[in-house]
């Protein structure tokens, strides 16, 4: 597995955060995974900025939600 660096591993929690910030209490488990997989496979692709990575969390987001509906 490819380390990440602080600064990467930072940004994928911002980008976390503020992805799952518009959700009641937070998201729910499954859900955040869900995106944070998204997330880790963007990151070791090589997508390690934080608007990058936000973009990635945004659009798993509206996958997920779509896929409910």
């Amino acid at each position: 597995m490819n380390q990440l660096s602080d600064r990467t591993i930072a940004n994928l929690d911002v980008a976390l955060e503020e992805t799952c910030r518009s959700l009641p209490h937070g998201g729910d488990h499954e859900l955040r995974k869900k995106i944070a997989q998204k997330l880790l496979e963007s990151a070791k692709a090589g997508n390690t900025t934080l608007g990058g990575l936000t973009d990635i969390a945004r659009l798993a987001l509206a996958e997920e939600t779509k896929k409910s509906a």
